[in-house]
Formats: structure tokens, C-alpha cells, sequence
């Protein structure tokens, strides 16, 4: 290796022109090694590592590998030891042809930060090529009378070897007295071996004669070839044949087919006769010239035999040799430039790619390295390279004809999930040729995204007295993540932070969102509740949201109706209603007063009579409960009505309860009452009073006969009323008021007025209608609930023709519920 590899960039060097590109760590001068060709694969060539400044472990951790610009990798790196080994056979020839100079130049490459560093690799030539002639044998036709000092060139010996080991020396064998071996160089790359004539020739003496010809290398140990000398003397052919130029060039392009011509050697000689006519032939090829086109003997034209390739081989040099029939010969020289043209389109060859990509990737973060490369040359070896609409990646010089692809914007695996990135390179050809690569760069995901619930809150119903652990709904939320990022798990978390207990009586299945309330349920106790359900990812650290779920208690007909009044308790008789003689039909005897717990249709009560002793003497009122009379109680009836009232509510199925009521009615004159007028009497009453006092007279004039008696009575009935104030029946009448008065209370005050006339056999008791709770409560009060007597003004008492008030008939008998 050469010492100048060793050597690091000079504080100058920081100048050229990749550090201008802001390639990070690139060598300037690069490092030189020399390697002698046919070494065995896995010769060490170098300690790549030591020289770059390097310890091995770095070349394994930084992923160093060898990048080669012509795609074919002659040498490997181990990563381990750091040394650099022939991968495979070097043949100098193959690879450098007759160049003074083989060099291989690729180079090593690190990431992480990525660095370059530029490597040769001189391969030596070693001598394992023998000359070879043109031709085996070689016949000259000479007269014997040509002179001493004459000429005759040789094909000379081709050596593929170079420098030292290439041909040296020209000798002949064995030695004799008329030729000698001479030989020169043209150019670099032609050189003229001559056969001179010593002694002049007798053809009656010797008319034949042969000997070797020996082309040795400077090798070592040296080598040879040889090619046999046979030499006819003739007689007299004093012209020898002239080229019309020394040097024919022509030029053909690549792409031209088998047999095009490519020029036409012409050489005159100008002796008659046979020794006139002329033929040609290759002289001396270059390599493999004489495979790659022909002469024609006779017309001299040069053609194509094979396709040409100008990458492979851009110019041919070879000699064409005309000789004239006397054996006459002379050599011109033949130079075809190969015209290049634009056939080969720009390769991509990737060093480097890193998929997938995390979607959090920086811009400017270097995606792959490649390199382009054109075999063409000139113009139509130019490449340009450019992205497929692509907004996300662009490229970037790096090193040469190296180019990275970097991101220029922030990703989004959930927008796209994949790149399908297209790089194009294009010659400048005409027309312009163009290759693309692919780079399918597949994004990475990261949990940037937290859940999503597909409701902003949910609502869910439950029956009240459900099951335990009764699955009532589920939520459901989706997170754009992918993988353990979009795993979504579900939990109940309290709805006012941390401190707070989570509800206890609702729970979610962690893994379906299922929702199940885990005990029954009141709708009496609880008729809603709200709770907070959690969504989080697997993610790291995990994102998380949340949702508002209503969870609405649906009420079930599960409570019977109650009975508020009458009051049933098991202490206690039913309570009695008291109903005056003379009640009309559709007076109010009673309320039932009942309520449900339940709610809706389920609370819905309706009042049916279910039992009563004198079924058709009350009505119930299927939704305000008022029990009524259904026609005017008569002396028929029993004094003591016992009702029972059905309370039904509306749910399926209904629930009912009962409730028992007592009444009592009042006895009275129930068959011919005396109507009169009273203060406290309406006018709808007078024509009744009219009607009963007009009857009563029609009966007194039947009973004219007994007049006597019936003046008897009337003066023992004055003489009553004179000792006071008396009340036909009061005793009657106390005493159920006293028996009301000890079972119960009505829930309405009535008031009773009593009038007394002369004249009259029969006193009136008239029962007036209640006074209702919503009438001014100056005259009477409701007895229900702590009710209290009222005290009301003197009640007018007739007697005769005068009217008196009677001290004990100021008060109106007022009960309590009465």
C-alpha cells in the first residue's frame, strides 16, 4: 500500500467540493492499495479499518460495506477483523486491457452519520502471457535479386502483459547468414518487426529455406512464442506494391449491423502480370481486431463482423498487409474509431434503503443512497434524476454520482401508509434514454392518535328489578393507530377526578365495551345515573378519551296502588260516611284517595265498585274516585251500606288494591215532607213547597170528619212547643249524629236547618247540599284532618203566624266530617 493512503485530509482539504455539497465526513484524498492480479479469493489486500482511522467493532455497528460504482465487486470487507480480502480472481487483462494503468476505485461506506471514504486499488501485472504471433507459419516469396539491407516485415507478437513483462526482444533460429530480426516501435500500442536481408540470395543455390522466429518478454522467469519463417527465392519482381496512404482512419457506429464497410484499403504495384496482381490480408491485429472485422483479399474493403460496442472498446488499430504475385508485399496502418451511441440507458444501483420509516421522522432524514451510472459516454452518458410527484421525499447530491433520498415534510401513517417513491435518471441522449427505481417505503406507526368514540355520549335503558350483571349497550371507539397503538381498552373512571369512587353499580367489559349494570335497579329509588367510560390504547405512553354514558332506569309495574283514604290500617274499623235523608242522586258521598309509586301509564289509576251492599244505590267514578249516589236513599234501604272500591293502575300487568268504605244513612221522612221556605232555601225549592202545601190541603178536606181530632192534636202540639223548643225525631236524630260522630268523619261539612209552623201536623227536616272545600268556609269547615265546628247564625223557627228564634236551635248541627 502506498503511504500517501494513510495520510488524513489537510486542514486545506476542507475546501473541495464535496464539503461544499454538506456531505457529513467525506475523505478527500482517497486511499491507495496495490494488489497483484490472479490472487487468490480471500487474499488480504489491506487493514481497511486501521488505515481509516477506524476500530473494527465501528465497522459493524456503523453497517460499513463496500459501494462500487461499477456494480461488480471485486473485493470485500470483514466487518470484524477490518481487513479488505479479494473476493474474487483479478485478471488485469480482462478488466484494464493493455493499459499502463489498472486501477479499481470504489468506496467504503459507513452510517450513522454516513461517511465516505474514497479507495484504489492498483492491480499489478504479472507476467502469465507468452507472446503470440499473427500467424504459425509465415511464407516470403523474395527475388533473388534484391539487395542486401531489403526489408520484409513480420507480423509482430502480441503480449498482453505490460511494462517489463511485455515483449522484449526479436530472435531467429537458428541463427544463419542471410537474415537478421529487427524490430521497432511505432507507437505505444503498434510496434514493426523486420526481417532484413544480410547476404543476397542464389536461387540455384538455395531455393528455399526456413527458420524460427522468437518474440521473448522481460518476465521473470521470462517467456516466448515463435512463429515458423519459410522463405521461397524467386526470380526477378523488381516493384514492390505501394498503399495510396500509410495511415487509413475511419470511423463506424456502434449500432451498425454485420457487414457494413468501413473503409477500402488501396495499394498498386506496378510490375504486369502476376506479379502485379494483389491481395490482402490482416498483417497485425490488436487484440481481437481480426474477429471483429474482415478484409476482403481482393477489392480491399474492411468490414464488420460482429457487433461493436463502444463501451467495451472505443478505438481498433491493426495492419493490412498487400502482396503482389511475385511475393512482394508492403503494410499500411488501419485506425476505426467506434462512434458511440446512445444504447445504454442509466442504471440505479441502491447501497443503502431503510423501510419501514417511523412516521415521527424528522425532515431531512436520509431515506436510501444510490448511485447513477451511464456506460455511454459524453453527452449521452449526462444523467439527470428526478422524483414522480412525490411531496413528501425529494433528493440530494451526496457523493459523486451518489444521491440520497431524504424527507422534506412530516409523514402521517394514516394518511398514507405507504410510499410508493419512483426515481427516474435520464441521459441527455437524443433520444433521451431513461431507467426508474421503486422504493416502496412503508411508514411505521406511532400512537399519535388517541380513540375515537363513534358517539359523542351514549344513552342506554334498563329495566327496573333487572338481572344482575345484565349486559344493557356497549361503546365502541376506533383509534387510526395501527397494531398494539389501535388496541382500545375500556374502563369506568370517575366522572370528577381521581378522588372520587367510580360508580359501582355499572361496569364495561375492558375488551368489547360492553356495558352491564351489575345489580337490580329501583326506578322508585333511581331514576337515572351517568357515568364516565374510558378508552385508552396500548400505546406507549398510552392516549386515552372519554365518553359520557346516560344509562335511563325504564320503570316496571311493580307497586300497587295505596290507598290514602279512606285509611285502612289494621287498627282501626273503616271509616263512616254519613248520608242524610233526603240526599239527591249524584251527591257526593265520598272520595278514595289513592296513589302509585310508578311512573307513566303505570301510575294511571281508575276506581271500580267491587262490592256494595246496595249495589245500585252508589256510583264510583272510574278516574276521580268520588263515590256518589246513584238515586235518592228510600226507607228500603238498609241504614248501613258497606262499599268496597277497586283501585286499579294501567300496567301490564295491573296491580290493584281495595278500598272498604261504611255509610250510614241518616233515617228520616222519606215519603211526604212539608215544603216551606227558609232563609237558607233557594228559589228552586219554593214550587216544590208550594206543590207539597197544596197536596196537604187537598188531604186535610178528606179528612174533615175527623176535625175534632185533628184540633185535638194541633192543641196538644202547641202546648209542646210552648214548653220549648222541640225537634221532631232529635232524639232520633242525636243519636245518629252520635253514632257518625264515634265512627268516623265524613271528608266535607254539612249543614242542617230545621223549620217549625203552626199549623202543620208534620215538621220538616231538610237536608241541604254540603258545602264544598272550595266555597268561603264562613259557615262551615271540612272535618278531615283536624277540622273544628264553626259557629252559624240563629236558624229562624215558625210558629203559626209569628216567627220566633228559639235559643236551642242556634246552632246547626255541625259534625266533625259530618
Amino acid at each position: 500500500r502506498e503511504a500517501a493512503g494513510r495520510s488524513a485530509c489537510r486542514p486545506r482539504s476542507m475546501l473541495c467540493l464535496w464539503a461544499l455539497l454538506g456531505v457529513p465526513r467525506v475523505r478527500c484524498e482517497p486511499i491507495r492499495y496495490s494488489v497483484a492480479e490472479e490472487g487468490e479469493s480471500g487474499s488480504v489486500v489491506a487493514d481497511v479499518a486501521e488505515d481509516a482511522g477506524l476500530a473494527p467493532a465501528q465497522l459493524s455497528a456503523r453497517r460499513a460495506r463496500i459501494a462500487s460504482p461499477a456494480g461488480r465487486q471485486h473485493f470485500r470487507l470483514e466487518r470484524g477483523s477490518g481487513r479488505l480480502v479479494v473476493a474474487e480472481r483479478l485478471d488485469r487483462e480482462e478488466m484494464c486491457g493493455r493499459s499502463r494503468t489498472c486501477t479499481l476505485a470504489f468506496e467504503l461506506l459507513l452510517a450513522d452519520p454516513l461517511q465516505f471514504f474514497p479507495i484504489e486499488v492498483s492491480v499489478e501485472d504479472i507476467n502469465d502471457h507468452s507472446p503470440v504471433f499473427p500467424d504459425e507459419r509465415v511464407t516470403f516469396k523474395i527475388p533473388e535479386t534484391s539487395d542486401p539491407g531489403t526489408r520484409f516485415p513480420v507480423g509482430a507478437a502480441q503480449d498482453l502483459d505490460i511494462g517489463s513483462n511485455d515483449i522484449q526482444a526479436y530472435s531467429i533460429y537458428p541463427k544463419n547468414e542471410f537474415f537478421s530480426v529487427s524490430s521497432r516501435t511505432q507507437s505505444e500500442s503498434e510496434m514493426h518487426v523486420d526481417l532484413i536481408l544480410e547476404k543476397p540470395l542464389d536461387r540455384e543455390e538455395q531455393p528455399e529455406m526456413d527458420f524460427t522466429l522468437i518474440a521473448t518478454d522481460g518476465g521473470s522467469p521470462p517467456r516466448s512464442g515463435s512463429t515458423q519463417i519459410h522463405i521461397v527465392v524467386l526470380d526477378v519482381n523488381d516493384n514492390v506494391p505501394v498503399f495510396t496512404q500509410k495511415v487509413y482512419m475511419g470511423q463506424i457506429s456502434e449500432s451498425a449491423p454485420e457487414g457494413s464497410i468501413v473503409l477500402r484499403v488501396v495499394a498498386n504495384d506496378a510490375d504486369d502480370g502476376i506479379n502485379g496482381d494483389i491481395t490482402y490480408d490482416f498483417s497485425q491485429a490488436s487484440g481481437q481486431s481480426y474477429l471483429d472485422f474482415a478484409v476482403d483479399a481482393m477489392s480491399g474493403e474492411i468490414r464488420v463482423m460482429k457487433p461493436l460496442d463502444y463501451e467495451q472498446t472505443l478505438k481498433y488499430e491493426f495492419s493490412v498487409r498487400a502482396m503482389d504475385g511475385g511475393g512482394l508485399s508492403a503494410m499500411c496502418k488501419v485506425v476505426v474509431e467506434v462512434l458511440d451511441v446512445n444504447d445504454n440507458a442509466p442504471e440505479i444501483v441502491v447501497s443503502s434503503f431503510s423501510s419501514p420509516l417511523p412516521e415521527n421522522v424528522a425532515p431531512g432524514t436520509v431515506v436510501a443512497l444510490f448511485a447513477v451510472r451511464d456506460q455511454d459516454s459524453g453527452v449521452n452518458g449526462e444523467i439527470t434524476c428526478a422524483l414522480e410527484e412525490q411531496r413528501s421525499f425529494s433528493l440530494r447530491p451526496a457523493f459523486k454520482n451518489y444521491y440520497e433520498l431524504v424527507t422534506v415534510s412530516t409523514l402521517d401513517r394514516e394518511e398514507r401508509a405507504q410510499h410508493m417513491v419512483v426515481v427516474t435518471a435520464a441521459d441527455a441522449g437524443s433520444p433521451p434514454l431513461t431507467s426508474t427505481h421503486t422504493f416502496s417505503v412503508d411508514i411505521s406507526d406511532v400512537n399519535d392518535n388517541a380513540p375515537v368514540f363513534n358517539q359523542t355520549s351514549y344513552t342506554m335503558y334498563v329495566h327496573e328489578n333487572n338481572a344482575p350483571a345484565l349486559l344493557v349497550g356497549a361503546v365502541k371507539a376506533t383509534d387510526a393507530d395501527a397494531g398494539p397503538n389501535a388496541k382500545v381498552s375500556y374502563s369506568v373512571v370517575p366522572a370528577r377526578g381521581p378522588e372520587e369512587e367510580p360508580c359501582s353499580c355499572v361496569s364495561v367489559n375492558s375488551e368489547s365495551g360492553g356495558v352491564f349494570v351489575l345489580r337490580p335497579l329501583d326506578y322508585e329509588q333511581l331514576r337515572q345515573l351517568e357515568v364516565v367510560v374510558s378508552a385508552a390504547d396500548a400505546g406507549s405512553p398510552p392516549l386515552s378519551s372519554s365518553v359520557s354514558v346516560r344509562l335511563l332506569v325504564v320503570d316496571e309495574n311493580d307497586n300497587a296502588p295505596l290507598v290514602l283514604h279512606p285509611s285502612a290500617q289494621d287498627s282501626s274499623p273503616p271509616s263512616s260516611e254519613l248520608v242524610p235523608a233526603g240526599a239527591e242522586a249524584g251527591d257526593l258521598v265520598s272520595k278514595v284517595v289513592a296513589v302509585d309509586a310508578d311512573s307513566g301509564q303505570n301510575s294511571w289509576l281508575s276506581y271500580q265498585l267491587l262490592r256494595a251492599t246496595e249495589p245500585g244505590l252508589f256510583a264510583v267514578g272510574a278516574q276521580s274516585g268520588e263515590v256518589r249516589l246513584r238515586r235518592p236513599p228510600t226507607e228500603r234501604d238498609a241504614a248501613k251500606q258497606k262499599l268496597v272500591v277497586l283501585v286499579r293502575d294501567n300496567g301490564r300487568p295491573p296491580l290493584s288494591a281495595t278500598a272498604a268504605l261504611s255509610v250510614l244513612l241518616v233515617p228520616g221522612s222519606w215519603d211526604a215532607q212539608l215544603p216551606q221556605q227558609s232563609p237558607a232555601a233557594g228559589e228552586d225549592d219554593g214550587s216544590l213547597t208550594t206543590s207539597l202545601i197544596i197536596a196537604l190541603v187537598f188531604v186535610s178536606l178528606l179528612f174533615l170528619l175527623s176535625a175534632a181530632a185533628f184540633v185535638a192534636c194541633k192543641v196538644c202540639k202547641r202546648k209542646e212547643l210552648s214548653s220549648g223548643p222541640v225537634l221532631y225525631g232529635a232524639s232520633s236524630v242525636q243519636s245518629y249524629v252520635a253514632d257518625g260522630a264515634a265512627a268516623g268523619t265524613l271528608p266535607h261539612a254539612y249543614c242542617y236547618e230545621v223549620s217549625l209552623t203552626t199549623g202543620s201536623g208534620n215538621s220538616e227536616f231538610k237536608f241541604l247540599k254540603p258545602v264544598l272545600p272550595s266555597l268561603p268556609a264562613q259557615h262551615c269547615s271540612t272535618g278531615v284532618g283536624g277540622a273544628h265546628a264553626e259557629e252559624f247564625p240563629p236558624v229562624p223557627v215558625t210558629m203559626g203566624d209569628a216567627d220566633f228564634e228559639s235559643p236551642g236551635m242556634q246552632s246547626v248541627a255541625q259534625l266533625n266530617g259530618f
